[in-house]
């Protein structure tokens, strides 16, 4: 019979991370651990407010969940069990792990995909003045892809501040629905004059209307205006990348359902994380193999990260054995 627990940990950050709707100096999770037969699998989530979750709320939906893990409830069972979100997530992965260990099978073995290579993931600088940025792009010039977390008003010099301490760095933005109509084409166009690749939630989710008919070649890629596979189908035509998030999926399960879906529709892809450890980027990585973007760099901006963590060579980040 099987026991699941959870437990709720703090890592912190190294110095502070900043987004449009906020700062914070550590990162809160929360680890689900199911046992079964002295093996034990992990997962991690992220309860995130922008979703409605807390640490509280988030446990007590695990918790819930406990009686029929106990008898033996499946990873698809799960989707009927919880909605997408932080709490099926840590549980889909703990039952994903579980299986991995006691079949001594790798998750991509499990789910009937390749195995995923090194890959290159981005590095997020945090939103502040663009002097501030302009510094933290100088320290990071010499990773290949940066990650531009952006705010809404004076986004245009942020850009180019960037640009100008990181000459040679791909760049990725994430405006965190930060923008408005009537900033959309003075943002759009630094993006454009700054090489800028994709930017990510540029408007409020439900409320980016304006995005329609615009022309650029950046990819216009979708973070809080989808969630799981189902959601998919309510996606406006002007996104043309989406943002798979196992925190946002409700696990690895649906993540690949969602992966699927949007190959088949043809958007491009980009794996995306919340601020956690490797437990919960190592699930995401099955998902990266192939991916046009990668951000798989919660541990790196910890102070510190779980023991026997994923490996990161730079920003080369090193599949799990």
């Amino acid at each position: 019979m099987r026991h699941l627990e959870t437990a709720v940990e703090r890592w912190p950050i190294a110095g502070s991370f900043t987004i449009s709707r906020g700062s914070r100096t550590e990162a809160v999770v929360v680890v689900a651990t199911i046992t079964d037969g002295g093996v034990s699998g992990a997962g991690e989530c992220v309860p995130y407010a922008r979703y409605g979750e807390s640490i509280e709320s988030v446990v007590a939906q695990i918790e819930s969940v406990a009686p029929a893990i106990r008898i033996g409830a499946s990873r698809v069972e799960l989707l009927a069990l919880l909605p997408p979100g932080a709490a099926r997530n840590a549980v889909d992965c703990a039952l994903w792990d579980l299986e991995a260990k006691k079949t001594g099978k790798s998750l991509a073995e499990l789910a009937g995909m390749a195995q995923p290579k090194p890959m290159i993931t981005a590095y997020t600088l945090s939103l502040g003045t663009p002097e501030s940025m302009r510094e933290a792009a100088e320290k990071a010039a010499h990773r290949p892809l940066l990650k531009v977390k952006l705010g809404g008003e004076g986004d245009p010099a942020r850009i180019a501040a960037v640009r100008a301490g990181a000459p040679n760095s791909r760049i990725i933005v994430d405006a965190n629905e930060g923008w408005r109509a009537e900033t959309l084409a003075a943002n759009l166009a630094a993006c454009e004059a700054a090489g800028v690749e994709l930017i990510e939630q540029p408007m409020p989710a439900g409320v980016d209307a304006a995005l329609h008919g615009i022309s650029t070649g950046i990819a216009i890629c979708a973070d809080e205006s989808i969630h799981d596979a189902a959601s998919l189908a309510h996606l406006p035509a002007w996104y043309t990348a989406v943002n798979i998030k196992l925190d946002k999926t409700g696990g690895l399960t649906d993540a690949l359902a969602l992966l699927a879906a949007a190959r088949a529709r043809g958007l491009k892809i980009m794996v995306g994380c919340m601020l956690g450890t490797s437990l919960a980027m190592t699930p995401a990585v099955l998902l990266a193999e192939g991916a046009e973007f990668v951000d798989l760099d919660g541990p790196l901006l910890l102070a510190k990260d779980r023991e026997g963590g994923l490996t990161y060579d730079g920003s080369i980040l090193h599949p799990p054995a």
